[in-house]
């Protein structure tokens, strides 16, 4: 059976305006006029260093109209970042009421939204203008667990403007990142991390049995000889029934055989295998 999710913890933002499409091109990470008509895809705003203010998902309804998804712990300072040099360009940026439901499974065929957004075969995001009257039988924590166990990365306010895309595995995502679609906000930064070697740094996936519930921003801990050193930044933490999964930001060279706990109540923690493989 599918399940239906409300994802109150996002905000839709509507981008719109003759010159959308160039715009946003000169913002995001992604190839925003490569990305056709109707397709979705992550993609992440930079500040000039680099580092991500945002991650949104991305839907390109034309070269006129897009929508944004954001989680709203993000708001304002997104959208402020996002609309800076709005004013030099025929754009708007506009906050939608609209219900948003995610899907785990097959939905419905009687089910019309007005927009759909297919993250995967198993999964995807309903956009509604006009609420859809329906059932929901699960909440965010079971769509948040499915974006660890898929590998896709969270940002919070508490991880906002540190970590460049490829530290949250971007690049081997979706239509993240381009490498090739010329400059944006942070460019320079992203691409001498690629081409230079410059990013030291992946995100993993983890699990472990404990009631736990580790905040963002934290580290967790790495055995080394016989001691214990704390290791990692935490930028997603989901437990559900006393499986934790989580995503740490780690050293991309790290060995995913050492041991690793929680440091409050030494829980082991295991990593996971990425569905994609990192470059």
């Amino acid at each position: 059976m599918a399940q239906f999710i409300p994802l109150n913890h996002y905000q839709l933002i509507e981008a719109h305006g003759a010159d959308a499409e160039t715009y946003l091109q000169g913002q995001l990470t992604t190839d925003v006029i490569a990305l056709p008509s109707g397709a979705t895809t992550l993609t992440a705003h930079c500040d000039p260093k680099g580092k991500m203010n945002a991650i949104f998902r991305l839907f390109k309804v034309s070269q006129t109209q897009f929508f944004l998804l954001v989680k709203k712990d993000l708001l304002p300072s997104a959208q402020d970042a996002l609309k800076k040099y709005a004013v030099f360009s025929k754009v708007s940026f506009d906050l939608r009421d609209w219900q948003i439901v995610g899907v785990i499974g097959e939905k419905c065929g009687k089910i019309q939204p007005h927009f759909s957004l297919d993250i995967d075969e198993q999964r995807t995001i309903l956009l509604n203008e006009t609420p859809l009257s329906l059932t929901f039988n699960a909440d965010e924590k079971d769509w948040e667990a499915a974006d660890i166990q898929a590998g896709l990365p969270n940002l919070t306010d508490k991880t906002q403007n540190e970590f460049i895309p490829q530290a949250l595995n971007l690049q081997a995502i979706e239509q993240a990142v381009s490498f090739t679609k010329g400059c944006y906000i942070g460019q320079e930064t992203v691409a001498r991390a690629k081409y230079r070697g410059a990013n030291k740094r992946a995100m993993f996936i983890l699990k472990g049995e404990t009631p736990s519930q580790p905040t963002i921003g934290e580290a967790i801990e790495m055995q080394i000889e016989n001691n214990w050193r704390k290791t990692g930044t935490i930028t997603s933490a989901v437990n559900i029934e006393g499986i934790l999964w989580l995503q740490v930001v780690m050293n991309n060279d790290v060995d995913t055989h050492q041991l690793f706990r929680l440091p409050e109540d030494g829980s082991p923690l295991v990593i996971q295998p990425l569905p994609y493989v990192l470059s």
